[in-house]
């Protein structure tokens, strides 16, 4: 059925694959950035309020990238920029007569502890941020993702079905994002074990990202945290193999701790993006009957690199 779709934040990657999957199934989209003429700030009221009263779906993807380092400046904006948006767009919505029917927001797998022990869900996980001697990004990190989803949930709007997305990191051949920049490191022969290589890696693949969305946008009975993430996480170790498999590079060099800490402030990016171990399961998803295309990262891997230019 086609819908009218506000999709606030769809430039950056994440937002560029879904727009471009909700328009190829023929949604009608409204893309709402700081770049474009409606005002939109993510802090203020402005034209773009028309555009709320008007779509069926809200989606909000709002929020700046990540892959920065952690420098007080930009933790402020990465913090700001993604609770001051939740906030004026429940607020707007809270002031408008005709709302949409449902409203996605994203949040972030990252929300959860560091786990090597026992994977976390959206029943039984445990919200990090109180382990002992846990790195400063890490627990801004926490900071971040449970702030916004507060923000998230503050906002009650009656009449609107509010989802938060714990999304794991997208894979995508797209240029710019972290399959691209894997995918690299193996191609040069860099791709062996990130550190201890026990970490776990969640992931999910564009293509069962994209289908989630659609499928949450159809199940009323469906609020909530809900975590998007491949069925099957695994080791760094594991992970990385087998996308040297996928590659077909033998020779893969790995990195100990304190290499990934030069290469992250060399890259000015932070080392947590790829130690920190997130061991998250997509129970709710499952249980309502939701079926990956890609739950085994060989396969995905395998598709990702064959589609990468």
């Amino acid at each position: 059925m086609k819908q009218r779709i506000l999709l606030v934040g769809g430039s950056g990657q994440v937002g560029q694959i879904l727009r471009r999957w909700l328009g190829e199934s023929g949604h009608e989209i409204k893309n709402l950035s700081r770049q474009g003429a409606d005002g939109w700030d993510g802090k203020h009221f402005g034209a773009w309020t028309e555009d709320l009263a008007n779509c069926d779906v809200l989606i909000n993807l709002a929020g700046r990238s990540v892959d920065c380092r952690y420098y007080e400046t930009n933790r402020r904006f990465m913090l700001d920029s993604r609770v001051h948006s939740t906030r004026i767009l429940g607020e707007a919505l809270a002031q408008t007569e005709r709302r949409p029917r449902v409203w996605l927001n994203a949040s972030t797998a990252t929300i959860y502890r560091h786990a090597l022990d026992s994977p976390q869900d959206e029943r039984t996980g445990e919200i990090g941020g109180a382990e002992a001697n846990a790195p400063a990004t890490w627990r801004f990190s926490i900071e971040v993702a449970t702030s916004w989803e507060s923000a998230f949930f503050a906002a009650k709007v009656p009449g609107v079905r509010q989802v938060a997305l714990r999304s794991a990191i997208t894979m995508s051949p797209d240029k710019g994002g972290v399959f691209s920049v894997l995918h690299r490191l193996v191609r040069w022969g860099f791709g062996g074990t990130l550190g201890s290589g026990r970490q776990m890696m969640s992931w999910i693949h564009e293509y069962d990202f994209c289908r989630a969305v659609e499928f949450l946008l159809e199940r009323e009975d469906l609020d909530g945290a809900v975590n998007l993430t491949s069925p099957r996480p695994l080791p760094n170790a594991d992970f990385m193999r087998l996308l040297r498999e996928a590659c077909r590079q033998p020779i893969g060099l790995p990195a100990m701790e304190w290499m990934i800490g030069i290469g992250a402030f060399i890259l000015r990016t932070e080392s947590e993006l790829v130690l920190k171990s997130r061991w998250v399961l997509p129970t709710r998803l499952e249980q309502a009957g939701f079926c990956f295309e890609y739950p085994e990262w060989g396969r995905a891997a395998a598709d990702l690199v064959s589609r990468s230019r």
